[in-house]
């Protein structure tokens, strides 16, 4: 038996004008809301209370250290030495339609147009209250794990690197993917349902890099629909049971199961430069199952959230035994890795190949870049010579195959470009031990990883250990492709940042912490040399927030273009507002709704809440004109099973409003469509 605490809470942030974060696609800025972000928070402490473990899933890009080291922060404020480095592990999920602007190292203020206050504070925020909420509730439980097969739900996007791996050892696996999900299962000892942690590894991208609205992709629509069937009677995002879809090792694996075609063509791209015979390879994109990417991010989210319900109804096996947890700072660019007992190598600093600059057949890059180039282009070279500098011979050397594009290592201003310094981390909860790994691990590293940690276990006598990888934890760092994945220089060996030698790294580097939990000499593990913190207060190329206005005789929040009086079920109400840039809104309120659907109910004569802008049905636009001039327009598609009665759409924002030459202030408001019948079919 534990203690067991589950706690969720919104970390959505600003969903308009900020870049979203996941394709580096500096077109790709927020205008919406699709579904809101969440953090997930799980703690886990043995009934003497001497040792906790705190799991948290973000609805986010990637944790960054900047975001990692503000959460720590507020937690020793209000905990003391509670929840500390060794025993907090924040994931994110790894969407690519959550906003930007939370990182300290240079390179990431590229695509989201510098360090964003309100984007930062709003995924702190939520994480520290979702640990909160977590602590609170704190209850006497019993833990399950189950485990199970996943289909239809992924591709490798990077087969013919995965086909550099050894014939041998590719022989002992059925697929080029792994579809296990794992399931850590939370119940009270009354029989109350709390909720669970599941890992499975797939690219949050079903969401193309066309995509405006902020959402969470098909993991976050996958908790979605768990948590909507478990919290019966709750709008999205209400109730207790917690349910969270976290990121494993998906370095090589996209969702889009249909592979890669040429858009211009309809030929399949699917060869070893990922490039078509017209246009190249930024023609070359994968498709989901679905028929638009909100379908493909439907279905995805459905079978994974089916497969989780199975696991979930069937989860019998209890977690028993005590809790522990190891952490490191290592110099990631510096690492001396004994291959074995007479070979050395050692890590690189970080740097970026030129097929980084292809992006994947999920999102692809601009300009003529192909994926698996291991020739550099004299060209980009020349203008990034001048422009940057050129790497060192030495950083050329460590990196090779690889033709560097970006030496971010040998980067400094105004600030380094990439992170050094790199946590690795183990918790372990009885017999499952979490791998908290800085980045994204490909399918073939991932296995190797988990044998080795599985083994040193083993190896100190505590065998039958189930390992798991949470991907994209406490700090980004690319990708971490294998040694001979890396030769191929394809996109994710092109983003393994520390060289060659990377995955060799991690593994000797986990092996120790694995040895020292199972040995029992955590305490002694060196804990490495900290990161350093920049002192950014708010540096971004962000539009500034000006007043908003309305048109002339109109006033915010005044319908534009009114809905239909009637409507049938699966069709889709819409209703455009005079609107006022959300922006504000993030600003003057941590989980502001921006929408309501109501239904009357004539015996009360009053309206109810039937949906809000969480919910999977509705899509909140904000689009913005010129002079301080914007629309709002909502979205909802009338699902089936909905009651017919009569209706009404609401919208809740903020404008801003100039007070004097310096001054402005922001003044809530809201508009009401017009009432609406939707009619039995």
């Amino acid at each position: 038996n534990y203690l067991v605490g589950v706690g969720r809470a919104d970390c959505t942030g600003p969903v308009a004008e900020i870049p979203l974060m996941g394709y580096a696609n500096l077109e790709q800025v927020g205008g919406g809301l699709l579904m809101r972000l969440y953090s997930r928070a799980f703690i886990m402490a043995d009934l003497e209370d001497s040792r906790r473990v705190v799991f948290v899933s973000a609805d986010i890009g990637m944790v960054s250290q900047k975001v990692r080291l503000e959460v720590l922060k507020k937690l020793k404020s209000k905990y003391g030495n509670l929840y500390r480095q060794d025993n907090v592990i924040l994931s994110s999920t790894h969407t690519h339609s959550g906003p930007g602007g939370y990182f300290q190292y240079t390179l990431f203020w590229i695509t989201s147009k510098g360090l964003i206050r309100p984007s930062l504070n709003a995924i702190v925020n939520g994480i520290v209250k979702s640990i909160n909420i977590a602590h609170e509730n704190m209850k006497k439980g019993k833990l399950f794990i189950n485990r199970g097969i996943v289909e239809n739900s992924q591709i490798n996007r990077s087969p013919f690197s995965y086909l550099k791996n050894p014939a041998s050892e590719r022989s002992r696996y059925s697929s080029n993917t792994d579809k296990e999900m794992v399931m850590l299962k939370m119940v009270g000892e009354n029989g109350q349902e709390l909720g669970f942690i599941s890992w499975f590894a797939v690219h949050p991208v079903s969401m193309n890099n066309t995509n405006h609205l902020v959402n969470s992709d098909n993991m976050g629509y996958a908790s979605y629909l768990f948590e909507q069937e478990k919290n019966k009677g709750m709008l999205p995002g209400q109730g207790s049971f917690v349910a969270a879809f976290a990121s494993s090792n998906l370095g090589d694996v996209s969702p889009n199961t249909r592979g890669p075609f040429c858009i211009n063509t309809g030929d399949s791209c699917d060869n070893p430069q990922s490039t078509c015979p017209v246009g190249g390879a930024t023609m070359c994109m994968a498709m989901g199952p679905g028929n638009d990417m909100f379908d493909s991010t439907r279905i995805i989210g459905q079978n994974i959230y089916s497969k989780a319900r199975e696991l979930y109804e069937k989860a019998s096996q209890e977690v028993t035994g005590p809790l522990s947890s190891a952490h490191q700072w290592v110099n990631m660019s510096d690492v001396l890795v004994e291959l074995n007992a007479t070979h050395t190598v050692k890590t690189c600093k970080p740097a970026l190949g030129h097929s980084f600059a292809a992006g994947t057949i999920d999102g692809v890059g601009a300009f003529n870049f192909t994926q698996g180039s291991v020739e550099g282009d004299p060209f980009w070279d020349e203008i990034r010579d001048q422009l940057l500098g050129e790497p060192s011979n030495e950083t050329k050397a460590c990196h090779k195959p690889k033709p560097i594009l970006f030496s971010t290592g040998e980067m400094t201003r105004p600030h380094p470009w990439h992170p050094d310094i790199v946590d690795v981390q183990i918790a372990t909860i009885g017999s499952l031990a979490i791998i908290a790994v800085p980045g994204e691990f490909t399918t073939m590293s991932g296995r190797r990883l988990r044998e080795a940690v599985k083994r040193e276990f083993d190896s100190h006598g505590t065998s039958g250990m189930d390992v798991v990888i949470a991907g994209l934890c406490n700090v980004y760092t690319h990708y971490i492709t294998t040694y001979e994945e890396y030769q191929a220089q394809r996109y994710e060996a092109a983003s393994t940042i520390y060289g060659p030698h990377t995955l060799s790294a991690y593994i000797q580097l986990y092996r120790g912490l694995a040895r020292a939990i199972a040995t029992n000499t955590v305490q002694d593990l060196p804990p490495g040399p900290q990161p350093p913190v920049f002192n950014i207060v708010n540096m971004t190329l962000l539009p500034p927030l000006t007043a908003d206005r309305a048109p002339t005789n109109k006033t915010f929040g005044d319908v534009l273009q009114e809905m239909r009086q009637q409507y049938q079920v699966s069709e889709v109400a819409t209703v455009t507002f005079v609107g006022a840039n959300p922006r504000t809104s993030a600003e003057n309120a941590t989980e502001h709704n921006f929408l309501t659907v109501e239904r009357h109910n004539s015996t009360s004569d009053s309206w109810h809440v039937v949906q809000n802008d969480a919910s999977w049905d509705t899509r909140f636009y904000w689009t913005k004109g010129l002079f301080g001039l914007s629309n709002a327009t909502i979205e909802w598609s009338i699902p089936l099973g909905t009651e017919p009665g009569v209706y009404r759409i609401r919208y809740f924002g903020h404008y801003r409003k100039r007070v004097s030459l310096t001054h402005t202030v922001s003044i809530p408001f809201e508009g009401t469509s017009s009432v609406f019948e939707i009619t039995a079919l």
